[in-house]
């Protein structure tokens, strides 16, 4: 059982900038592939960004359309830790964030965390 923990949520005016983090529990973390997934109030969960482990130096990541060039996703496997950094943030951002794990880099997904909430304000 892998457990996920997520950090970072808040509020944050429209244009600015946050950062989620999300430490898992498993030390074999390399070997999966991390994403990120929101749900926005009356909207289905829905995919934001993936990051699988390529070489020992190299990733492979991957984006919503809606979040390209906005949101970055990084790992630090030694620190079992997942990140997405949220630039130019809007007010369609606002969601519950929920980091993920799995085999595939944009899902299904086999652990979830509990949730972070991120409102963006116009």
């Amino acid at each position: 059982q892998v457990q996920l923990v997520e950090s970072g949520g808040g509020l944050v005016q429209a244009g600015g900038s946050l950062r989620l983090s999300c430490a898992a529990s498993e030390r074999t973390f390399s070997s999966y592939a991390m994403g990120w997934v929101r749900q926005a109030p009356g909207k289905e969960r829905e995919f934001v960004a993936g990051i699988r482990t390529a070489s020992s130096i190299t990733y492979v990541a991957e984006y919503a359309n809606s979040v390209k060039g906005r949101f970055t996703i990084s790992r630090d496997n030694a620190k079992s830790t997942v990140f997405l950094q949220m630039n130019s943030v809007k007010p369609e951002d606002t969601a519950v964030y929920y980091c993920a794990v799995g085999s595939r880099i944009r899902g299904p997904w086999d652990y979830w965390g509990q949730g972070t909430q991120v409102t963006v304000s116009s």
